[in-house]
Formats: structure tokens, C-alpha cells, sequence
């Protein structure tokens, strides 16, 4: 049996101490969650302060720590009736660095306890409520728990949509029985014919795939039929797929990319403030022509784009969500855009 690949991917925990029996639980959480990814070739390494020495450094310790949200795949916020200066402090280490490179995925939670809050300080209660203005500016919406089994519950509900868009790789059973590879064929006959999958003779000029391929199949520059063609999956070309008459290319048509954002274009012009008018269209703007390269866009600055929109017209965001929801933009985008978009359907 083939020795499994193990994907490695850190959670950085922030917290103050108040919340040190939640911080437990949550780590607790994680590693039953290691209980059943690890067999499957994942492992989620949490990351909390207790984790550092508190040995003479050549900086400050705080330093560490933010060295290591940079390093970070997830960051885990936890607050209830405070936010300290160097939970702030990390938590805008975590925003600069998502900026900047897509990673990582930021998550808030906010313990909601009035009888703390009661008792808290005036001074407490200005920190938290300032660090939460600074999310509704920023375009963050934190997620409100009040005991740990909520907060446990929702953080693995996030992992299982993270994992499902490509978060972490797992190795499944190739195929039932020895785990081998399996070759499939058909034959070809005559000049131009393409064949790939268990299945028929072809005559020149046709093609046909089947089944399922790791790995591109490739074609060159240029693929004709004269005549029929079957693809039971993916193709990609190095450029036309031709048909008889018919001419397919990858990724979204220019000609259908106006017609695709006509209705986000609507809801951002209805929605925005006139201040923001100007600044929204250039942002969607952006978006049109970064779906517009294809294969060659940039999934982290897609992301970045929409999440910039969606906090600049919070009122367009069903619409940017419907709007990527529809099957050429959903099959265009990547895992980074559709996870912010996924964030941004959640209620």
C-alpha cells in the first residue's frame, strides 16, 4: 500500500485569557477533527500562545506570534466583553496578510454574555466595541456563539465548506480492490482521430473521452473533427475545439461577460452611495476583466475584488452572489473566490 502524502495546514487561535476554557475547547475540537482527516491525508495543526517559550527573544515576543499568523492557513478570533491591545494587534497582522497574499482565512467569533459584560470595565467595553465597528468597516461579519459546543460546531462546519473548495487535498481509494492505476483505451483508427476512456473504433477525424482523468490530456493548438466528437469530461485545448461548424473555447465568451454582469451592474448603481458610485464601477469593472482572462486570472485577486465590492455595496451582495452562481462564471472561478463567496451567502 502506497505511503499517504500528509497536508499540513496551520490555525492560529487568538484569544484573551478570559476566554483561556473556550480556547481548550476549540483545540479539543480540532484534534478529534485530526481523528478523521488524518487517515485521509490531512492534518490541522492549532496554533495558541501556550505554544511559545517565553525565553529572552531578540524581539518582542508579540513578534512571534505575529510571525507565525503570517505563516498561518486559518485565523481563529475569540472575544467576549474585551479586546486587548495585542489581540487587536494580531488580528490586524491577519487582515494585512490576507491583503496581500489571500491567506489566511479569517474567522470572529464573538462570545455573546451579557452577565460579562455587565461586570466589565468601561474601558473593556469601548475596546470591544470599537474592534467591532472596525469589522463592520472593514466588510467582516463576525459569527455570535454562546457556549462552546456552538462555536466548536459552526468552526467545523467552515472547515468541511473549506476542504470542499480545495482548502486541503485529500487521498481517497483510487479505485476499489489493489489501489492501482487503471489504463483505459479504445482504438483508433485513421489519421486525426483522438481517443481516451474504455469504448469504441473511431474513423479519422473523430473523438471521443470518457471516463475519469487525473492530469490534462493534450491536444496542441488545435482540435478538428470534420465530423463528430463525444467528451464525456473535461478538455482542455491549447486553444480551438472544433466540430464540424461549431467552436467552443475555454473559459467565458467576451461577448456574454456584459450581459453576465448586467444584473450586478444594476444592483450596484441602485445601492451605492453616491460617494462610493464612482469607486464601486471600477471595482466591478476589475472583476469583468479579471473573469475575462480565462484561464490566466488571478483566483487570490478575483477574491480579493469581489470581497472588496461586497464591503464597499452591501447591498449588492446577493445580486454578486446570484451573479457567480451562474454556470459559466461558477464553472470559471477558483477556490479562493469561491470560498469569500461562500462567506458571503452565509447569513
Amino acid at each position: 500500500m502506497p505511503t499517504t502524502a500528509i497536508t499540513t495546514r496551520r490555525i492560529f487561535l487568538a484569544s484573551s485569557a478570559e476566554l483561556a476554557d473556550h480556547r481548550r475547547e476549540f483545540e479539543m475540537a480540532v484534534r478529534r477533527r485530526n481523528d478523521l482527516w488524518i487517515e485521509q491525508g490531512a492534518y490541522l495543526r492549532p496554533i495558541v500562545w501556550e505554544d511559545f517559550l517565553d525565553a529572552l527573544s531578540k524581539t518582542r515576543l508579540q513578534d512571534e506570534y505575529n510571525r507565525e499568523i503570517r505563516r498561518c492557513d486559518v485565523f481563529v478570533m475569540l472575544y467576549r466583553s474585551k479586546v486587548g491591545r495585542y489581540t487587536e494587534e494580531e488580528f490586524a497582522t491577519a487582515v494585512g496578510q490576507f491583503q496581500a497574499t489571500s491567506r489566511p482565512f479569517i474567522c470572529t467569533y464573538f462570545c455573546d454574555s451579557p452577565d460579562d459584560r455587565a461586570t466589565a470595565s468601561a474601558g473593556d467595553l469601548q475596546s470591544l466595541h470599537s474592534f467591532q465597528q472596525k469589522l463592520r468597516e472593514l466588510g467582516h461579519f463576525q459569527t455570535v456563539y454562546s457556549n462552546t459546543d456552538q462555536l466548536c460546531r459552526h468552526f467545523g462546519d467552515q472547515l468541511e465548506k473549506l476542504a470542499a473548495n480545495g482548502f486541503v487535498r485529500f487521498e481517497r481509494d483510487r479505485e476499489a480492490g489493489d489501489g492501482a492505476d487503471h489504463i483505459r483505451q479504445a482504438v483508433v483508427h485513421g489519421n486525426g482521430a483522438i481517443a481516451q476512456g474504455d469504448g469504441p473504433a473511431l474513423a479519422a477525424g473523430a473523438v471521443f473521452i470518457a471516463g475519469n482523468h487525473r492530469g490534462p490530456i493534450h491536444t496542441g493548438p488545435r482540435i478538428e473533427t470534420g465530423g463528430g466528437a463525444y467528451v464525456g469530461g473535461n478538455v482542455k485545448a491549447g486553444g480551438d475545439f472544433v466540430g464540424r461548424d461549431r467552436i467552443v473555447t475555454q473559459g467565458v465568451p467576451a461577448s456574454e461577460i456584459g450581459a453576465l454582469f448586467a444584473p450586478l451592474l444594476s444592483a450596484v448603481s441602485e445601492h451605492a452611495e453616491p460617494r462610493s458610485q464612482a469607486e464601486a464601477r471600477q471595482r466591478l469593472a476589475e472583476i469583468e476583466a479579471e473573469v475575462a482572462r480565462g484561464e490566466q486570472a488571478d483566483d487570490s485577486r478575483l477574491a480579493r475584488l469581489l470581497d472588496a465590492l461586497a464591503a464597499l455595496v452591501p447591498g449588492a451582495v446577493a445580486s454578486l452572489v446570484s451573479t457567480f452562481a451562474s454556470p459559466p462564471l461558477a464553472a470559471a472561478v477558483g477556490p479562493v473566490t469561491r470560498f469569500v463567496l461562500g462567506k458571503l451567502q452565509a447569513p
